[in-house]
């Protein structure tokens, strides 16, 4: 029979090898047998901060410290749990606690340091916060923001913007090079504009016999697999229309690469490209996922990010295909009245960042379950809803089933609630180390979805997360 402590070590080494699924059902086991031991419920922990469940990740750290009161990986491990739900100030009391328990240890007081700041920097933007800010584009002076760059590209003029010349721009970064900040500026409001035109929910038609729709989920930051994409399916063209279901910044190193690349064919195409807002495109994740540091990193300013941050708060929440698909990031509500007359309605200007409840912040963060029913998510944010909620939504809208993203899948896709609600996933190898595919989903005439896989392309050797703050590393 195997022993608690080979249950352990067994999940150690698929840790190691971020198989972390399968780790932490080797530590349940272990904890099965041994329900006293601090260290099986920390390592669990461990998995499940590395799969984002922080709210199970949090759960377990609590077990953990019921048990041993002074174990410092408890503290450290509940710490980075509460990091990602974006709960500074009980981050840092447990990271305080750590630090009594050992008082000179370097990571520890790094990690203080930085909580620190960040509670420092949220209590001076709450302090300055207006309810209508002005846009961030009244204070730019466009026309006298240098336009240099060592590539010698041409101006920009979105009124008169070419196919060859957003393809000139994206050679340049696959080139590891950038544009001048006065180009990402224009190419950013023009694209914010664009996107404030738009509904909350966008509503596309059935594709023509020689049409084409394609859906991606997430591809944060990861730009050379984004390339992959439009290489193996085609570049977004008037007869191809590409709808790109959130998360595309953080986590991975080319989220500006990503974003601008879109925002491009935006402008180029705005009736064939259609980006819906992830919980990621927000500031609170920003800061501590990556794009922030990303954009300060590659273009020396904060006004890069601040710019950037304006235009996800444009985007739409939602895009309903052929009134038959309901394309939304993370998934649905704690209520069974919301209908899509809501749904059109919902004002979404007046969320500059997603609020704690209601239909917005469950559009960006909810999860299915197997389960019947709602209870809180796994993350420790949002909700997680039953296949009898994806049902009720559909027979009520009269939809045939959901398209959404928000999570890794082995696959790059997953069916589930009787094959109503479908996830796509379009960041392969997740961070670098996760080893899953990526997916994306082709429409025709038809309307038949049809799922194509595909595997991680090689990147310059900048890490995943190399610009994310080093509380969540």
């Amino acid at each position: 029979m195997t022993s608690a402590e080979e249950y352990k070590n067994q999940g150690n080494e698929c840790l190691k090898r971020g198989e972390y699924e399968k780790a932490s059902l080797l530590y349940t086991e272990a904890i099965k047998q041994d329900d006293s031991n601090a260290v099986y419920f920390s390592n669990r922990a461990q998995a499940a901060i590395k799969m984002e469940q922080y709210g199970l990740a949090i759960s377990d750290a609590d077990r953990a410290l019921a048990i041993d009161a002074n174990y410092i990986k408890a503290y450290y491990r509940r710490a980075t749990a509460h990091v990602g739900v974006l709960d500074y100030k009980k981050a840092l009391e447990d990271y305080n606690e750590a630090a009594r328990h050992a008082p000179n240890d370097p990571a520890i007081k790094s990690k203080i340091v930085e909580c620190k700041r960040v509670l420092r920097m949220q209590a001076f933007q709450r302090a300055i916060e207006i309810e209508d800010p002005p846009s961030i584009f009244e204070t730019l002076d466009l026309e006298h923001i240098p336009d240099t760059e060592k590539t010698g590209l041409a101006p920009l003029d979105v009124e008169t913007l070419t196919r060859d010349y957003v393809f000139n721009i994206v050679d340049l970064f696959k080139r590891g090079e950038l544009i001048s900040r006065r180009k990402v500026f224009q190419i950013v409001k023009a694209a914010m504009a664009l996107f404030r035109s738009e509904p909350t929910m966008v509503e596309l038609p059935r594709p023509e016999p020689d049409h084409k729709v394609t859906v991606c989920g997430d591809t944060h930051g990861q730009f050379y697999d984004l390339l992959n994409i439009f290489n193996k399916n085609g570049w977004p063209s008037d007869k191809h229309t590409y709808v790109f279901n959130g998360d595309f910044v953080d986590r991975g190193s080319w989220s500006t690469e990503i974003a601008l690349t879109l925002y491009l064919f935006k402008i180029l195409l705005p009736n064939n490209l259609f980006i819906n807002r992830g919980n990621h495109e927000s500031d609170s994740m920003n800061i501590t996922y990556g794009f922030a540091g990303e954009c300060k990193a590659k273009y020396n300013t904060d006004n890069v990010f601040k710019s950037f941050s304006e235009s996800f708060s444009t985007l739409p929440l939602a895009t309903l295909l052929a009134d038959q698909y309901f394309i939304v990031h993370g998934g649905l509500f704690s209520r069974d009245d919301v209908t899509l007359d809501e749904i059109r309605g919902f004002d979404r200007f007046k969320h500059k960042q997603p609020a704690d409840k209601g239909i917005m912040m469950e559009m960006l963060w909810a999860d299915p379950q197997d389960q019947p029913g709602r209870q809180p998510s796994k993350r420790g944010i949002g909700l997680q809803f039953g296949p009898d909620v994806t049902k009720a939504f559909l027979d009520a809208n009269n939809l045939k089933a959901i398209i959404r993203s928000h999570e890794v899948r082995d696959k790059g896709y997953s069916y589930e609630h009787d094959n109503r609600l479908i996830t796509v996933f379009s960041a392969p190898n997740y961070c670098d180390s996760v080893g899953n595919l990526g997916a994306y989903i082709n429409f025709d005439s038809s309307m038949d979805p049809d799922i194509q896989q595909f595997e991680a392309q090689p990147h310059p050797n900048v890490p995943a997360m190399a610009y994310a703050s080093n509380l969540i590393r």
